[in-house]
């Protein structure tokens, strides 16, 4: 018992030190000589190195941010094969790691605990987790951010939808009790997480200042 909650501790280090490695921080340090959190929303995500540094830093921080959340599961997945018993859920292990490469991803424990807000290292876990259901959520992204160009606001609604869609596609298949009950929690922190940290732009939003992709001569707020 001992070992298998070393092995579960375990996983939630790693998935958050891995998370704490922030792709946009570096990449703009690093490859631009300046911290993206100085600029535009002060986050250290996509969408603010878009707009601050261009399309090939988004591109890197989008790949290092999706790479890192699959990174966290595989691993959490594989840790939680050496458990000695059936005490905990395998999906325990992949959430955890995920769940905890988002926050590691929000508060960075190597930049001072500010970083971004979660989206793509979520979208990475997720891809590790649960593949089947990541066309749907892609779907969903695209159908809020063609016609209104918010990057955010496709976030907000593709994480309330996941955790509807775990539980439905758990259903579907079959899946026991205990893990049914183990992917919905977990799907629905993760998506809290996100909801919470896209505060802000749902304030910009109902505003209507809210950063609109592919729109030119937009005030940076």
């Amino acid at each position: 018992m001992l070992m298998d909650i070393l092995i579960v501790l375990a996983v939630a280090l790693e998935a958050y030190l891995l998370g704490s490695i922030d792709t946009g921080i570096l990449v703009s340090r690093l490859v631009y000589h300046d911290d993206v959190r100085n600029h535009g929303s002060g986050a250290a995500g996509m969408t603010n190195m878009l707009r601050t540094f261009g399309k090939k830093a988004a591109a890197m921080t989008a790949a290092g941010d999706v790479l890192k959340g699959i990174l966290a599961v595989c691993i959490g997945r594989w840790l939680f094969t050496f458990l000695s018993g059936e005490v905990f859920s395998q999906y325990l292990g992949v959430y955890l790691a995920g769940i905890l490469a988002v926050v590691g991803h929000l508060k960075p424990l190597y930049f001072g605990f500010k970083g971004g807000k979660g989206v793509l290292v979520a979208g990475g876990a997720i891809l590790a987790v649960q593949p089947v259901l990541f066309p749907c959520l892609f779907v969903i992204f695209l159908a809020c951010l063609i016609p209104t160009g918010m990057v955010s606001l496709g976030s907000i609604v593709m994480a309330v939808c996941y955790p509807f869609l775990t539980l439905g596609y758990g259903l579907l298949t079959g899946l026991p009790a205990g893990d049914l009950a183990v992917t919905t929690i977990g799907a629905a922190i993760m998506a809290a997480m996100v909801f919470y940290m896209h505060r802000s732009n749902l304030q910009r939003i109902r505003e209507g200042k809210e950063y609109r992709f592919g729109r030119k001569g937009q005030d940076k707020k």
